[in-house]
């Protein structure tokens, strides 16, 4: 018997009966998930007490019935294990995106992120974990129309590459991202169960499925730590919103619909204020966080006169020396805004001090009233005076010499003139911010109130953060942990960082690196030509290798129309984009009019199967079929062309067609 047994759409080696048989088995599955969403959607949350209750037991029941919405295109399991006994567990387990069980609480189906689940994608002969055969479903659709019996009980049995697990990989793609819970490779599970204390760092190159195993990794620590989690709440920051729309459809289909999806702007402010690059890299160095922390103290003025507080004849005196002391005791050693309430507390117990003095008996209520008092409301405000972030920010970028107290030997004078409003603002209210300053006053208001900590937060692309944005992150996650990914061959903005280890300090997180260079997607024609951009961008970092052979998924074409090669294209099966030069979007949509098509923009939802993209929004996504227009424009647009270029290359996974009438990047002129 060969070491792997498949059965294919009309089985020829199997017998019928047997995928009859689990043809059966899904059909019972489906009907029971019916079963249990029709269950829950019969409970009420009426027997709550009140009225609140009400809406939070109602909320958690809205969630629960998302949660098992069934999705018949979508396999409801795509494996099976039969086991070698000796313990308690079933004899055969079918593995599947979520829980299934019947009317008498007999798993049908077992999520594939429960312990026992494990076995699925890390059993081999060497080490069978137990486990018997493993058997992987093909599907058409939602259909199961085919089996691939993997026995794992011989040790010198040569199992080989999966007919089933490579075509759910190469499969043509149109819409959203799916998710990879069939298809998840050993090294790829190692991460996504890696404990909920434990920051993750996965430096992934094009290909190797990094921003699906962070997004399975969030699933699976729900899963694992529903409770907790569900409490301190997950979050998903990715490069832009077209980024978040293509991956928007992976988690619901894992059954978590309770996951906030985000982007760096859409987390510190829509702040989008035209600057100079230069002028955004010095805002986002870390350096900067010195100086905004001096900015915002220096506003703290040292008290000159003591408290005089009257109540009816009597006056109660605090001298200047101890409301000095009161300043410098808080100074430093809390947030700036909770310090005004607690001066302003510190002030009117040492009036109730007096008052005691005095043979009064004062209460609590009594020192409140104090402490609102005007007299208490005009020295608080005279030393620490209440600030917004914007107030301080605005002042910084105002103030030659304000800026200079604040800086200190933090940044040269060249680098204090950059940072200066060349045209300052006539108040904060007017202000206009870039998105390197929504970081620099998400820091300033962190000194202020403490930021609330996530229970986990992933990052997607990673590298192209700044530092300063980096540290507003950080806090995001500081009594949690994070899933960060990124590709340090992909990093595109000029403070692109170079090691992940400084990148996990900036954050403020101790974590592990872990490598991914082994491709599933893109085809290793296309990316061993796209390496070839690695010397000139990251010397240091190994050379991606694609497990897909891809011949002749490579074309190059001097001078060819894009309408022509995007209409050949449209014959094939899959997605499709054009990825151009920003400045030539709307020429080569307009070439492509013939043609029904959208151009991708940051802000973009809708689904089409042919897109024209902008180079600077190509990163995260992925086409069946590319075609990439003018590559030395591409370059030639920004300080790190060439790195932008590599990300543009690595978007395609069945073929990628390169047309150019100028002459191709040095690196890539010959084939």
């Amino acid at each position: 018997m060969p070491a792997r047994q498949l059965a294919p759409d009309i089985p020829a080696d199997a017998p019928s009966e047997v995928l009859a048989a689990e043809q059966a088995h899904l059909a019972q599955s489906r009907a029971a998930l019916t079963a249990m969403r029709a269950h829950a959607q019969s409970l009420s949350a009426d027997a709550a007490s009140d009225w609140v209750s009400q809406q939070i037991l109602q909320s958690l029941l809205d969630q629960r019935v998302a949660a098992l919405a069934d999705h018949p295109d979508t396999p409801l399991f795509f494996g099976r294990l039969d086991r070698g006994g000796g313990d308690d567990l079933p004899a055969t387990i079918y593995v599947g995106r979520r829980h299934v069980h019947d009317g008498h609480s007999k798993p049908l189906v077992i999520d594939w992120r429960a312990p026992v689940s494990r076995a699925f994608y890390q059993a081999s002969p060497a080490d069978p974990m137990n486990i018997v055969l493993r058997r992987r479903f093909g599907y058409h659709g939602g259909t199961l129309t085919a089996f691939e019996d993997e026995p794992l009980g011989d040790e010198s049995a040569d199992i080989g590459p999966s007919k089933i697990l490579t075509e759910e990989i190469e499969r043509p793609r149109t819409g959203p991202m799916r998710d990879i819970v069939a298809t998840i490779q050993p090294d790829q599970d190692e991460i996504v169960r890696s404990t909920v204390a434990q920051t993750v760092c996965v430096q992934g190159a094009p290909g190797t499925g990094k921003t699906a195993v962070g997004l399975h990794r969030a699933a699976y620590l729900l899963f694992t730590h529903r409770e907790r989690l569900a409490r301190a709440g997950v979050m998903i920051v990715g490069p832009n919103r077209a980024f978040l729309s293509y991956i928007s459809s992976v988690l619901p289909a894992l059954g978590e619909v309770k996951v906030d999806q985000t982007t760096v702007a859409g987390l510190l402010g829509e702040h989008a204020a035209p600057e100079d690059p230069a002028v955004s890299t010095v805002k986002g160095d870390a350096r900067m966080a010195a100086v905004l922390e001096r900015a915002l103290w220096l506003h703290i003025v040292k008290p000159e006169d003591g408290l005089v507080f009257t109540k009816g004849a009597y006056r109660y005196r605090v001298a200047d020396h101890e409301v000095r002391e009161i300043v410098a005791s808080l100074r430093g050693t809390t947030r700036y805004t909770p310090g005004r309430a607690a001066l302003a507390q510190r002030l009117a117990h040492l009036v109730l001090v007096r008052m005691e003095q005095r043979g009064e008996s004062p209460d609590d209520r009594v020192q409140d009233a104090v402490a609102r008092s005007k007299p208490v409301k005009q020295l608080v405000d005279a030393v620490w005076p209440k600030l917004t972030p914007e107030q301080v920010l605005h002042r910084l970028l105002s103030d030659a010499e304000f800026l200079a107290r604040a800086a200190k030997s933090d940044l040269t004078p060249d680098e204090q003139r950059a940072l200066l409003w060349a045209k300052p603002y006539r108040s904060w209210k007017s202000a206009k911010w870039s998105a390197a300053d929504a970081a620099l006053l998400d820091e300033l208001g962190d000194h202020m109130e403490r930021t609330p900590s996530l229970g986990h937060l992933v990052v997607d692309e990673a590298q192209d953060l700044s530092e300063m944005q980096l540290r507003a992150l950080g806090r995001r996650c500081r009594n949690g942990s994070a899933t960060v990914l990124g590709d340090l061959a992909q990093g595109t903005t000029p403070w692109s960082t170079t090691s992940w280890e400084q990148l996990l300090r900036h954050l403020g997180q101790e974590g592990e690196v872990t490598e991914l260079t082994l491709g599933f997607r893109v085809p290793r024609e296309i990316l061993d030509y796209a390496a070839r951009l690695l010397p000139s961008i990251a010397p240091h970092l190994a050379a991606p290798r694609s497990l897909r052979p891809g011949r002749g998924s490579l074309s190059i074409t001097p001078g060819g129309p894009v309408a022509v090669a995007a209409a050949e294209a449209l014959a094939k099966e899959g997605s499709i984009a054009v990825i151009v030069p920003d400045a030539e979007v709307a020429a080569v949509s307009e070439s492509l009019a013939g043609l029904p098509h959208a151009v991708l923009s940051p802000e973009s939802t809708e689904e089409h199967r042919l897109l024209v993209v902008p180079a600077t929004l190509a990163k995260g996504l992925e086409y069946d079929h590319v075609i990439v227009v003018e590559p030395t424009d591409i370059v030639e647009a920004e300080p790190r062309g060439l790195a932008r270029l590599y990300v543009v290359l690595t978007r395609a996974v069945t073929s990628l067609t390169i047309l150019h009438a100028k002459p191709l990047p040095a690196q890539l002129a010959t084939v």
